[in-house]
């Protein structure tokens, strides 16, 4: 197992890092498709920098850095991790009140782990305004989700609302209650892994393709294939190392909506990289291609 998805299953960013997982080559990938604008690259590239994985100094500013523009590109795995920066100051200056808007940010967007920091923020008045209803609201979505601690502090704010002890009958549901959030909890956390797998594998599988199909089928018109094969001749990893077809695939599969190849034309003429003499008319061309596919 990868160590980003086990360190990503534990849904916080800090805990002890185990051994190193992501090869170079796998690295270099990410980083590319990171500065040509892809989210889930970013993101990657953020836990790198955090934990030193992929050959990556520890470096908590550039992870705060590349978390950032992942999160703002609506990110809901990144906003969370910066909610939990912001609130420890690592990275960044502590600021509760960012913390707070970060984990907004990606509660809205599903994210069980900032629905519950969220309500225990509007519960102390930490970051945002006390809110008793804004606090039990956060907290009942992520207990649905099944977010064991969630669920057990909703219990602890019901039983500070009941003047007398709670009948037998009532500690039974409460016992079956904390059963099912952990049932819960755990496959909330295998799904998040699932998750985590496939935005990794977004970037790696493109090594693990034998080249010779990549060819055909980007002959045969499919488009996610066109970009691929033109990542492996601009990588050398799969293909010889040939810019001119790296750039004739990239030009292929952007026509045809691809929109981390639009990103890579315009991260390629910006940068004058890959033999191409800088040319930022088209560089902005590809960019506002690439927003105007996003918004569709």
């Amino acid at each position: 197992m990868h160590f980003l998805l086990a360190t990503l299953l534990t849904l916080s960013v800090f805990f002890p890092s185990p051994s190193h997982a992501m090869t170079p080559a796998e690295t270099i990938l990410i980083t590319n498709a990171a500065e040509r604008g892809s989210d889930g690259a970013q993101l990657l590239l953020g836990i790198e920098y955090l934990y030193g994985d992929g050959g990556k100094p520890k470096d908590a500013k550039l992870a705060a850095h590349w978390l950032e523009l992942a999160g703002e590109q609506n990110n809901a795995a990144a906003q969370q991790m910066l909610g939990d920066l912001y609130e420890r100051g690592l990275g960044v200056p502590r600021n509760l009140t960012l913390s707070a808007a970060w984990r907004k940010k990606a509660a809205t967007r599903g994210s069980t782990d900032a629905q519950f920091a969220l309500g225990k923020m509007y519960l102390s008045g930490e970051g945002v305004e006390m809110n008793p209803e804004q606090a039990e609201r956060w907290l009942k979505r992520a207990a649905k989700k099944g977010n064991f601690e969630a669920r057990i502090l909703l219990i602890k704010i019901y039983q500070s609302r009941t003047s007398h002890l709670l009948e037998s009958r009532e500690y039974e549901l409460e016992e079956n209650l904390l059963a099912d959030a952990a049932l819960e909890s755990y496959q909330s956390g295998v799904e998040f892994m699932q998750f985590m797998e496939k935005t990794i594998n977004e970037f790696i599988e493109v090594f693990h393709e034998p080249s010779i199909n990549l060819q055909k089928l980007a002959e045969a018109g499919d488009v996610k294939s066109q970009y691929r094969l033109a990542t492996q001749y601009e990588s050398g990893h799969g293909e010889k190392l040939d810019y001119g077809k790296a750039l004739y695939w990239f030009q292929k599969a952007a026509k045809n909506g691809n929109i981390m190849a639009m990103k890579s034309l315009a991260h390629i003429y910006e940068k004058g990289i890959d033999g191409v003499t800088p040319d930022r008319k088209t560089a902005e061309y590809w960019t506002e291609k690439a927003k105007a596919a996003q918004n569709q």
